[in-house]
């Protein structure tokens, strides 16, 4: 598997808060909300990005009692990325959900 952020998978991502990888993981869901309608290549580029993020957090044991909650976020992010046709998820939604988690890293990191 050819992955996008190398030194994460190779374990640096399991050296991050839960906080501070579902921050990250906000961070590409914020980027393919501006890009949607803008270009496809960045926007296809970012679901990529933050699909390989939650699957990382998805493969770190230590969240081991909170995978259901990551997995539902990851499937809220494809229905959003497919239009909402399902669960009508929409970016901006996806975006109140993760800001917490960014904005609690952030805090911590200062």
């Amino acid at each position: 598997m050819r992955f996008t952020h190398k030194d994460l998978a190779e374990g640096h991502w399991r050296d991050l808060s839960l906080s501070e990888q579902l921050g990250n993981i906000g961070s590409e869901v914020s980027r393919a909300r501006k890009w949607k309608e803008k270009d496809d290549k960045i926007f296809e580029g970012a679901c990529e990005r933050a699909l390989e993020l939650f699957d990382l957090t998805l493969s770190d044991p230590r969240w081991k009692g909170r995978y259901r909650e990551i997995a539902r976020a990851r499937e809220v992010f494809c229905d959003a990325v497919s239009g909402g046709k399902e669960y009508g998820s929409s970016f901006e939604d996806l975006e109140k959900y993760f800001y917490p988690f960014a904005f609690n890293a952030r805090k911590h990191a200062i």
